[in-house]
């Protein structure tokens, strides 16, 4: 069994991206928008601010209630949008379910959309046009990539359709003429179509869905889900916890042929991709 890990390819695209912003006069900057108070959520804006700052861009966090109006977060989205100094916008999610999160993301400025989730990017990338890939999406390619692990003609399952990790993630990899199942909650023997996979990409968030029944031997695993389990202090994506997937690696990586951990896979690309997201936008905006 061999483990793909995503540590090293962090730090080789943090090289690099330090490299890149250290050569732009003017200071990078990303705009976070956070709508409540949710201890998930302030741990992942806590560590894409400190790789932002580590990498030498500028992140600013811009913090709602749980029950401020839309009208309010949408005219704060306007702002950085008119704002040449800001160049690149992010929804942190999820948002209070009141609040009509569609609505919200169609007010960042396309040139601003740092997380591809503007329907103008997600029609880009429907039609396999340069776009904006979510960042979870661009991981797993990322991962693919430096492993050298072909996609084309190839029988990948997606396990989840959300819009920032299973839709974007199938629809990348149909781009590259790979032969995409996408299953959910609701697929039916789920178990036999995972199984017949070569490559199996599960982002469903249900923790340990995938066991060994689902798998077979000579199949690639990508787990994308991230669970706590206890707290514990380590240096994991979010530190002072421990963390599992969606995929039982006790029992599955017995039986594949390759896996990523959780942590220290996809998790570990994340961040890294939205901050390449960021400078594709800024150079994008100035040719």
């Amino acid at each position: 069994m061999k483990l793909l890990s995503g540590k090293e390819i962090k730090e080789e695209i943090k090289v690099g991206l330090a490299e890149r912003i250290s050569s732009i006069e003017e200071k990078i900057s990303l705009a976070i928008i956070q709508v409540g108070n949710r201890e998930d959520s302030n741990a992942y804006i806590a560590h894409k601010k400190k790789f932002g700052e580590e990498i030498g861009a500028k992140v600013s966090v811009y913090t709602f209630s749980e029950r401020t109006s839309e009208e309010d977060v949408i005219s704060q989205i306007e702002k950085l949008n008119s704002d040449e100094t800001v160049h690149g916008i992010i929804l942190q999610l999820p948002i209070p379910e009141y609040l009509d999160e569609k609505r919200i993301i169609e007010s960042i400025d396309t040139s601003k959309d740092v997380d591809g989730l503007t329907s103008y990017n997600v029609s880009l990338l429907y039609k396999n046009k340069k776009s904006v890939v979510p960042a979870t999406a661009r991981g797993v390619l990322t991962l693919l990539d430096y492993y050298d692990i072909a996609v084309q003609g190839k029988n990948v399952v997606v396990v989840g359709r959300s819009l920032l990790a299973g839709k974007p993630i199938a629809n990348t990899l149909l781009n590259r003429n790979a032969t995409v199942t996408i299953c959910h909650s609701y697929t039916e023997n789920l178990d036999k179509i995972t199984k017949g996979a070569d490559i199996l990409i599960v982002a469903c968030g249900v923790k340990h869905l995938i066991k060994e029944n689902f798998v077979n031997n000579k199949q690639i695993v990508i787990d994308v889900g991230i669970h706590s389990v206890i707290s514990e202090k380590d240096e994991l994506e979010i530190p002072g916890k421990k963390y599992t997937g969606d995929v039982d690696f006790a029992e599955v990586s017995k039986i594949v042929s390759a896996i990523t951990p959780v942590p220290g896979g996809i998790g570990q690309l994340t961040v890294a991709c939205l901050y390449e997201n960021l400078l594709d936008v800024y150079f994008e905006a100035r040719n």
